[in-house]
């Protein structure tokens, strides 16, 4: 079993926003992804989504995009992103999905030998502060959300499984600093780390290591929508 990571997929069948305002990169975006996806994954393969999936405002708006991964190959795992308006109660999300498609809130679910696990997560502070008081209140909410998903998966961790954690926001700021997510991982020794969000900038690295985690950056315009396959 491989596991692949993409995300930021920002589906819009019913409520179209064309994302190629944003660049030459997302010309196409969604055709090359699932082209990709196609040639690298097999039925009994992971493929996480780290957020911001669709545009859709409401649930019963997103089943159109998540009818379009359907009958992809491998199973799919989801996490909320920013952008994802149409995420209501983790109950009624789970009823809409279709079979093969997973949604993870505050828990975590363990396929063979990998428990994957994630949150959110939100902007972490530069120098120690907080763009606001607003971010700092929902930064403290993320941390709380992070650690119920850390512990849920280490319940999972009964012979020595490798845990891998996505997270919509990279859970460090660019200067690497430690940060209370970042303290939350380390002591759950999580193998690996799945985050999007970013777009719009040439970045040196989007996998790198620190404190023995394995990061992935994910996000499609990032990766030039292709699937990154995450060493498990």
């Amino acid at each position: 079993m491989k596991v692949f990571a993409i995300s930021d997929l920002h589906l819009s069948l019913n409520n179209p926003k064309p994302m190629n305002i944003f660049g030459p990169v997302w010309e196409g975006y969604e055709q090359k992804i699932f082209e990709d996806w196609k040639k690298k994954v097999g039925e009994e393969d992971l493929v996480l989504l780290a957020g911001d999936f669709s545009w859709a405002m409401k649930l019963e708006e997103a089943k159109a995009d998540f009818d379009l991964i359907k009958d992809l190959p491998g199973k799919k795992i989801i996490i909320r992103g920013n952008h994802d308006y149409w995420w209501s109660s983790i109950s009624a999300v789970r009823k809409m999905l279709p079979k093969d498609i997973y949604a993870i809130q505050n828990d975590a679910i363990k396929f063979e030998n990998i428990i994957v696990c994630g949150t959110r997560g939100w902007t972490v502070s530069e120098n120690g502060k907080f763009a606001s008081e607003e971010d700092e209140k929902i930064f403290k909410r993320e941390v709380i959300r992070l650690d119920l998903t850390l512990k849920s998966a280490k319940k999972l961790q009964t012979n020595k499984e490798k845990i891998v954690c996505m997270m919509h926001y990279p859970p460090c700021n660019f200067k690497k600093e430690e940060s209370e997510f970042l303290k939350l991982l380390k002591e759950a020794q999580v193998d690996s780390i799945v985050f999007g969000h970013l777009h719009g900038f040439k970045r040196k690295e989007n996998q790198f290591k620190l404190s023995g985690i394995n990061f992935y950056l994910t996000s499609c315009d990032m990766v030039e929508n292709k699937l990154t396959e995450i060493d498990v």
